[in-house]
């Protein structure tokens, strides 16, 4: 979701549209069918895996309006630290979605109290932890003001997903039912949305190969930042 608003975004402000959409959606047992063991094989999930999202979220963007506006993409690059357990997505994407944050923070001169909210799209519970213990160890509190969407999903205490959501609707759906909700009730001015992601494929992880993460990381505002 944050590579499609990034990508919209960059449209419009280059001059090739003057609206777009961005969208993106996921369903339950796509992963599962994919990287692990099939449902009907009746196998324990471990307490790592995390539980995909049957969702979608889409906006629209537009060269004129009264916002949210879209005013900093941070592209991220492809990180891996070697992390191999395809039930444990947190691991292997929050080195990407730390190295992506350190580094719109870096270029933008900002720290993560200039904004209200700071979201990841799916860690889960495990990989909020680590992104928050990896940033701390360069001198970056996270905890006052993030989260995660596969954590804000669901109920953990109510329903029994383990680690939390994932999957690219969980992040969507997130966004644009509740966070971009929240802008427009004026009680989230500025937001960083980090979606992440794992790049893998089921001959790499039956392979045994590690599981590269990437993260792109998207300001939203509702004042205009002209320049």
């Amino acid at each position: 979701m944050a590579e499609a608003l990034a990508l919209a975004a960059m449209m419009i402000d280059g001059g090739f549209a003057n609206w777009t959409a961005a969208m993106a959606s996921s369903h339950f047992c796509t992963a599962e069918r994919q990287y692990r063991n099939p449902l009907e094989y009746g196998a324990q999930r471990t307490p790592t895996a995390q539980w995909t999202a049957t969702a979608a979220g889409a906006v629209v963007l537009s060269s004129q309006g009264n916002g949210p506006y879209v005013t900093h993409v941070t592209t991220g690059k492809i990180v891996d630290w070697g992390v191999t357990d395809a039930n444990n997505m947190g691991a292997a994407m929050a080195p990407a979605a730390y190295h992506t944050l350190m580094s719109h923070f870096e270029d933008t001169g900002r720290k993560p109290s200039f904004y209200d909210v700071i979201v990841t799209g799916d860690l889960g519970m495990l990989g909020k932890e680590i992104l928050i213990d990896l940033s701390a160890k360069d001198g970056v509190s996270l905890a006052e003001r993030y989260e995660d969407c596969g954590v804000l999903l669901y109920d953990s205490q109510r329903q029994d997903v383990h680690c939390g959501g994932s999957g690219c609707g969980c992040s969507a759906a997130v966004l644009t039912g509740y966070l971009i909700q929240e802008m427009r009730a004026g009680r989230i001015k500025k937001l960083l949305f980090a979606g992440t992601g794992a790049l893998l494929s089921p001959t790499s992880v039956q392979q045994g190969e590690s599981i590269p993460g990437i993260c792109h990381a998207v300001a939203l505002s509702t004042e205009r930042e002209d320049g």
